[in-house]
């Protein structure tokens, strides 16, 4: 059985008690809520459903909203890809926030207003990391001091971000090139070394003509091994449906 997905196992009680109250939708619990948003960031502990309910809140009290409170959530989102996480969390903010008031392109222009800037240019790297673009991720990253503002409050942001591309690939390949890991992690040297056998448990061969492969053990999802699907549908089965259609219209 799947994780639940209102699951948090950091989640503290008076948190999980109001979620599952009728206070989830008191105003009163707003900044009780952006408390707890303000703890996740600096003790790297994720809630998406705790997160999802004041946002909820936001779009029924709008006074109430925090710019600030707002964006954390979006960058939290951000560290737990590939889950759907951020989509979530867009899909409850105002239309006029995920629209470029002054272009047509997905782009932020210099006109929007400070929190729709914001949002689409988070949006803009959650697009690259749905893409396995990671290298234009971190390149996107570091081409804006804005950039920088908005992931400032969040506690190890970076290594959130390293670890989550790790795992991502880790489901889906056995083996990588030294230099193309070294670009999807922003690593070099003995940093990069030290992340991917330390942290992640991976092993780098320098014995293949210079270049180096970073080599990632086996799991059930790299894993490479057919499957074979039996049908065991028997004739019988079928003969409500035969006899059906050899039945005449009344």
């Amino acid at each position: 059985m799947g994780i639940a997905f209102d699951y948090a196992p950091d989640r503290p009680e008076h948190i999980d008690a109001i979620l599952h109250g009728l206070d989830r939708y008191n105003p009163e619990t707003t900044t009780v809520f952006q408390d707890y948003v303000t703890l996740q960031c600096e003790e790297k502990t994720y809630d998406c459903y705790a997160n999802l309910a004041l946002l909820k809140l936001y779009q029924f009290n709008p006074h109430l909203g925090r710019d600030e409170t707002i964006t954390n959530i979006l960058v939290k989102a951000l560290t737990v890809f590939p889950c759907p996480d951020f989509s979530l969390c867009l899909h409850l903010l105002p239309p006029h926030i995920l629209h470029p008031s002054s272009t047509s392109s997905s782009l932020p222009a210099a006109g929007d207003a400070p929190l729709s800037e914001a949002v689409q240019k988070l949006n803009v790297l959650n697009t690259l990391l749905s893409e396995a673009n990671y290298k234009g991720f971190w390149q996107t990253l570091e081409s804006d001091d804005l950039y920088a503002d908005l992931t400032a409050d969040i506690v190890g942001f970076e290594e959130l971000m390293r670890i989550r591309i790790c795992i991502t690939v880790g489901n889906s390949c056995r083996e990588v090139d030294k230099g193309v890991m070294e670009g999807w992690l922003q690593l070099r040297g003995q940093e990069f070394e030290r992340f991917l056998t330390e942290i992640c448990g991976w092993g780098i061969d320098n014995s293949t003509g210079g270049k180096g492969i970073v080599r990632i053990p086996v799991n059930k999802d790299n894993e490479a091994k057919g499957t074979v699907v039996r049908e065991n549908v028997q004739f019988d089965q079928f003969a409500k449906i035969i006899h059906r259609a050899y039945e005449q219209p009344a």
